[in-house]
């Protein structure tokens, strides 16, 4: 049986927590961020948990944790 492959796109969008959940990046903050007011971005900052049923997907992407 062939080797089980990590999914490459998720592997660059993706890092993991301490207790294994995955954290993702906000979106709408790549451009034209002109139009959007200050409160708004700086929401955007940082890091978020994966939703539970997105967890799911993502384990199967990357069945050995991203590495």
């Amino acid at each position: 049986m062939t080797k089980m492959k990590s999914h490459s796109g998720s592997k660059k969008r993706f890092r993991f927590s301490a207790t294994g959940k995955a954290r993702r990046k906000h979106s709408h903050k790549n451009h034209i961020l002109t139009k959007k007011n200050a409160d708004r971005v700086r929401r955007l900052r940082g890091t978020t948990i994966v939703s539970e049923p997105d967890q799911v997907r993502i384990d199967k992407l990357l069945p050995h944790g991203g590495r």
